[in-house]
């Protein structure tokens, strides 16, 4: 039986007078440029080093689009959030050492929200590899070492001729399901050296699919087809599956209510008469989920922020659709299905029987969000609400938007409307600071027909201050929305639940609209009463600018306490 992916492709007359006559001067760095050209890539983003100045200098010679940022962390979320966009493996170039060592946070939140990102770093001469310890600049005893634990796989080429391959290797780890970040490194004599070797042209890859055993959506198919109380976690799997169409036929052909995860923002419809919304951290919500007969998890593995904190505790059947091996009954007892979220919610469409009839399902939801609501209500937090309300009243339907972990970005979890999927981004996978800045930037490069809004907190946005001058530079449509507490304000107030008094979490910082002007990027002071109106503006208006919200935000009360 001959598959297509078996038919070796003859290479035209062009192909293969190129071939033998290719272009003088060329090196391995050539070679790490047109592989990554005939992947398919056509942006890459980082920062040159001694080590890896070769790919660098090949960039000027290629037809790819290289978007510098001021920090390797920050290029390596610019690369996640281009990866979260485009579904497309976002090189990243680094150099060996403190420029690698640099990413490292950055790779560890985009293998937590599975972004695929092709990370190539330089290392020092072969000599030195394998703790050979000539006393290289930048040296390390195992490079490799530090990202193994990181990245879903770690590639090395120690020859030119093994460049293509190791790289296309990577691409197709970093696209195969799930996504995730991936290391390849070069040693700089084998990044400098000639070579005579042809133009690289091919490189079509193969992820794999990951479909469902059907033995296995077939018993989830006849569970949920008798459920009585069926209920639904739709988790950020569906989203990066494109499966937000699939989830909402099947949540109606079962009248199954549901909730998404912080992760999984606009799978499911705000408003739909089944939405509980994404109220994950309401005790109320948590009950509704117990009570369910037969709960259907898609895309996520119901980790601390997904199960209030690890208080969930399931009385029904669990089924869980889940494409990262080791999250399946991780945390519950399950029917596990190893699956891609649209394949297998593809296979249930197909198995589930006949719609069922429950008037009562939207009762049940309206009664929770009501419970939630008055929960909220009797916490006087009208200043927090109001301002999230002005931002998703200012903010476009379809742009997207980056937070960071700040206050206002946890009320988002919980409360925002993304009103689509994919549109709303936040670093709550790893949990690192200073991501929504640089991602936000990252995606205005993916797609410059959207306005991006970023939104931080003053600690946070100390984080990127430097990418000012990379969103200048580009002149790339980014609104980046500081709310200004003078301090860590989700730490401080952590800290005075805990101890009674915080510590280390105020910071005398600079006046971010006159630092923002100072990198000739507009800068606005604003107020909760005039934040809709100056967010709004700046959305509209073309390339960065910056809004500061002097204002110290409390959090709603928890509910996992007991």
């Amino acid at each position: 039986m001959t598959h297509d992916h078996d038919l070796v492709l003859r290479p035209t007359a062009a192909q293969r007078e190129a071939a033998l006559h290719p272009p003088a001067g060329r090196t391995g760095g050539d070679l790490v440029v047109e592989s990554l050209a005939a992947l398919g890539a056509t942006t890459v983003f980082g920062l040159p080093g001694q080590h890896a100045l070769a790919v660098f200098d090949a960039l000027r010679r290629s037809g790819l689009r290289h978007v510098g940022l001021r920090v390797e962390n920050n290029a390596g979320f610019a690369a996640d959030a281009y990866g979260r966009v485009t579904g497309e493996a976002a090189p990243l170039l680094l150099s060996t050492g403190p420029g690698a060592l640099t990413a490292l946070a950055a790779l560890q939140e985009a293998r937590a929200a599975s972004a695929p990102v092709l990370a190539i770093g330089s290392q020092v001469p072969a000599a030195g590899l394998g703790g050979g310890r000539h006393g290289y600049l930048h040296e390390l005893p195992d490079q490799a070492a530090s990202f193994r634990g990181v990245v879903k796989s770690v590639h090395t080429a120690r020859t030119p001729s093994q460049i293509p391959s190791a790289i296309a290797e990577a691409w197709t780890s970093a696209l195969t399901v799930p996504h995730g970040p991936v290391w390849v490194e070069i040693p700089q004599d084998v990044l400098e050296a000639e070579t005579s070797l042809p133009v690289v042209t091919g490189g079509d890859t193969f992820p794999e699919e990951l479909p469902p055993r059907p033995e296995l959506t077939a018993v989830a198919a006849d569970l949920l087809t008798r459920a009585e109380r069926p209920a639904v976690i739709a988790g950020g799997g569906v989203v990066r599956a494109d499966a937000s169409k699939k989830l909402r036929q099947l949540a109606e052909r079962l009248q199954a209510p549901v909730v998404t995860t912080f992760g999984g923002k606009g799978a499911f419809p705000w408003t739909h008469p089944l939405s509980l919304q994404s109220w994950l951290e309401d005790r109320h919500t948590t009950d509704f989920l117990e009570d369910a007969d037969v709960l259907l998890v898609v895309g996520s593995g119901l980790g601390e922020l997904s199960s209030n904190y690890h208080t969930f505790a399931p009385r029904g059947r669990v089924i869980q659709i889940e494409a990262d091996l080791g999250k399946l009954e991780s945390n519950h007892p399950a029917l596990g299905i190893h699956a891609d979220a649209r394949l297998a919610l593809q296979a249930l469409l197909e198995t589930v029987e006949e719609p069922r009839t429950d008037p009562t399902a939207p009762e049940r939801v309206r009664g929770v969000l009501d419970k939630v609501r008055a929960r909220i209500a009797a916490q006087e937090l009208t200043l927090e609400q109001d301002v999230l309300a002005a931002v998703r009243a200012a903010l476009p339907k379809n742009a997207p938007s980056f937070w960071d972990m700040t206050v206002l970005a946890y009320w988002a979890w919980s409360a925002f409307d993304a009103q689509a999927p994919g549109t709303m981004h936040s670093a709550q996978g790893a949990g690192g600071l200073g991501y929504a800045f640089p991602a936000a930037l990252g995606a205005a490069v993916a797609d410059p027909t959207h306005p991006v809004l970023a939104v931080s907190g003053d600690g946070g946005a100390l984080y990127s201050v430097a990418e000012l001058a990379t969103a200048r530079q580009y002149g790339l449509n980014v609104t980046w929305l500081i709310v200004d507490d003078g301090g860590y304000g989700i730490l401080r107030a952590y800290m005075t639940d805990a101890f009674g008094e915080p510590t280390a979490t105020d910071l005398p910082g600079p006046d971010f609209a006159a630092l923002a002007e100072s990198f000739g990027v507009p800068g606005v002071r604003t107020s909760p009463e005039t934040l809709e109106t100056d967010l709004a503006k700046a959305l509209a208006t073309p390339g960065p600018s910056v809004v500061v919200l002097p204002a110290e935000l409390r959090m709603f009360a928890p509910t996992h306490r007991g």
